[in-house]
């Protein structure tokens, strides 16, 4: 009897550790995403259940071309990170000396620590027509009027890409640190140059370290709101602006809570598209 009493603390550890957990994601996950999904098959005016809110979305053109809007800004901020990142991630995992690196890191998430706000109008003002951009082409004579940059789609692409390299570069420079030298050894032993090496065994090794990056870049872009305000000027209608409209405006908590649900369902499609590609790689 005494050595079953003693084991069942022993069962129960585990389950009390992970209750807290369980708790905050019930409480601030599942019942306000049920509440979401109850709301969103409801009439606006008399509260009934329909769902008209849902067929609105496929009905609606405009409706559409804001998801159209939403997928191409962050599918292109997504690819220009990317690009941008792995060289700047190579670079500070095999060009900077380790005695540097920390330091280097240090400055390279200093975006982090500026309020996301602060950073958006800061691009704004840089962005302008009366900004350092302009004035610096305008200036060398390459340009003989300033450019339209600022309230347009390229702004708001910049401005996440300013956000999101810093992002990509720390998942990728966590995955080359983590790669052992003895696969470019093998590799020069057997007779590939450093391009066949870094295409045929580093980069399908730090695939994964780019492919997570990518998809915390695509959920965070897809559902920001700030930065395409700020930065787009309302000139381009993207999702979140599109189920803040209905809230602001309308009032209409049905139809933003249907578009906020559709929006997760085609985040939902890229996690799956993204987990089993990862799959594939690892196989």
């Amino acid at each position: 009897m005494r050595a079953v009493s003693e084991s069942q603390p022993v069962r129960l550890l585990p389950w009390a550790l992970v209750t807290p957990a369980l708790l905050w994601t019930l409480v601030f996950f599942v019942l306000p995403f049920t509440a979401m999904v109850v709301l969103s098959l409801t009439h606006h005016d008399d509260g009934r259940a329909t769902f008209e809110n849902y067929r609105q979305f496929f009905d609606n053109p405009s409706y559409w071309r804001a998801m159209v809007n939403s997928l191409q800004v962050t599918l292109i901020v997504t690819a220009i990170s990317v690009l941008l990142a792995y060289p700047f991630a190579w670079i500070l995992a095999e060009i900077v000396p380790p005695r540097l690196q920390r330091l280097a890191l240090v400055l390279a998430i200093l975006p982090f620590w500026t309020s996301y706000v602060v950073r958006s109008y800061s691009w704004l003002l840089v962005l302008a027509q009366n900004g350092v951009v302009n004035q610096a082409l305008t200036g060398s004579g390459l340009v003989d009027a300033p450019l339209q940059i600022a309230n347009t789609r390229a702004a708001t692409v910049i401005g996440f890409t300013h956000f999101f390299v810093m992002l990509l570069t720390l998942t990728i420079f966590a995955n080359l640190k983590q790669l052992s030298p003895s696969y470019r050894r093998a590799a020069a032993d057997l007779g590939a140059g450093p391009v066949r090496t870094f295409l045929h065994v580093i980069l399908p090794l730090t695939l994964p370290g780019i492919m997570v990056g990518a998809f915390l870049t695509f959920v965070l872009a897809i559902g920001d709101y700030i930065t395409p305000q700020i930065l787009g000027g309302n000139n381009e209608l993207l999702m979140p602006q599109l189920i803040m409209m209905q809230i602001g405006r309308r009032g209409d908590f049905p139809l933003a809570s249907a578009l906020a649900i559709i929006l997760m369902v085609v985040v939902t499609i890229a996690y799956i598209l993204c987990s089993r590609w990862l799959k594939i790689e690892r196989t």
